[in-house]
């Protein structure tokens, strides 16, 4: 058991009882496939090795008691009364997954838990998944319900749009709960069917590097090329009724109708049509074993979210430039809504330190900000850290 399992085992013994189960949550990158989910494409993220421990016991009570590791934070809620937002913020997302599973009709009674991780707050590794992932593996568990693990992504889901209140898609949830270790995930956003893809490179780091740019323009930008996107599928609509969304568009045919379309709505479409294909042909390069073709699938997503989606930013811009002219290094895209955050890197161990060295330098030198730059490996999804599923004294 790694230190972070061992502390939030001691703070749930502090704090409630001995008998419990401890979950292990990961959370995720997107290796490929950006602004594609909502237009009913392809996705190809995977879990990675920073993650929460969640430990987890029956109370025998109405009350919820939850305690945030990380913030020394205690919460508790009687789960027999309608459940009401919390201003503290975290408890939302463990409150959200019980209001969720009560809507569902599961039956769960008060229980005691205390969780805690090393996912970046920010960094788009999505630790808000990995805890409604985290909790409600764990009240499966403890109360027998009979959830399949891509339902619980749909709860999960759920639970953050209509508790929480943040309009996000399926991707964080599912491939928390569903990843496979050395393996990223081929998700079809529109019947939520996936496929895995083999992703064992031993001597390869995938390094978010973080621009510490605020994205401001997230929300409004993300609605603007929503609506770009739905404007072409109207459009499109008129030659082809059989057409329901981007996903159903080739690029030629899209070409065919480009003097139909606005200028820059036929550049939105553009990128989504060939990011799609990106994500396909970058399935084949992982089954090839092929890393420097699908790491130039990555700059080409870049460009593509620079020059046609219109998403990125100066500073994620030179992060990608400066990679790429960084030796060791396989690929560089930005990863997430855009207008900041972080890239993601595939880089050689060999030459790690001498990239994050350089990277931090450069970015530096031509930006006057410092980049927070964190590494990861590929893992599996949301599982029990004890099989025996009652006890972890022994472990």
């Amino acid at each position: 058991m790694n230190q972070l399992a061992k502390r939030v085992k001691r703070e749930f013994q502090n704090r409630f009882d001995d008998d419990y189960i401890l979950i292990n949550s990961p959370g995720r990158v997107n290796l490929i496939g950006e602004h594609t989910d909502y237009n009913d494409g392809f996705v190809l993220p995977a879990a990675v090795n920073k993650q929460i421990y969640l430990a987890i016991s029956d109370n025998h009570s109405d009350k919820a008691k939850l305690f945030s590791v990380d913030l020394d934070d205690y919460w508790e809620a009687d789960i027999t009364k309608p459940l009401v937002k919390s201003e503290k913020g975290w408890p939302n997302y463990l409150l959200g997954v019980v209001d969720q599973l009560q809507h569902h009709g599961y039956e769960v009674s008060g229980f005691d838990c205390a969780f805690g991780g090393d996912i970046p707050i920010g960094a788009g590794m999505s630790s808000s998944a990995a805890l409604e992932g985290a909790v409600l593996y764990g009240l499966t568990e403890l109360f027998e319900l009979d959830i399949s693990p891509e339902d619980m992504a749909k709860i999960a889901q759920k639970a953050e749009n209509e508790f929480v209140g943040v309009q996000c898609g399926i991707m964080d949830q599912f491939v928390s709960l569903n990843g496979k270790e050395d393996h990223a995930m081929k998700l079809d956003c529109r019947s939520l069917e996936y496929e895995f893809y083999p992703f064992k490179f031993d001597d390869i780091h995938i390094v978010l590097c973080d621009t510490q740019v605020q994205r401001e323009l997230v929300s409004s930008e993300y609605n603007i090329r929503r609506s770009q996107c739905e404007e072409g599928v109207k459009v499109l609509q008129q030659f082809d009724s059989s057409i329901q969304n981007l996903r159903d568009v080739s690029l030629s045919f899209l070409q065919s109708h480009q003097k139909e379309l606005d200028p820059v709505v036929y550049k939105r479409c553009k990128y989504v049509i060939e990011e799609n294909q990106r994500v396909l042909d970058a399935c084949k390069d992982l089954n090839n074993e092929d890393l420097v073709s699908f790491g130039q699938r990555m700059y080409a997503s870049h460009m593509g979210l620079k020059d046609e989606y219109e998403v990125s930013c100066k500073e994620l811009d030179i992060l990608v430039e400066e990679a790429r002219s960084i030796e060791g290094v396989y690929g560089s895209r930005m990863m997430g809504g855009g207008f900041g955050g972080c890239t993601i890197n595939l880089v050689e161990d060999s030459h790690l330190a001498s990239f994050k060295k350089q990277i931090a330098e450069r970015y530096h030198e031509r930006t006057g900000k410092e980049t927070k730059i964190y590494q990861a490996k590929v893992s599996g999804g949301t599982h029990l850290v004890d099989q025996s599923a009652r006890s972890v004294k022994e472990i």
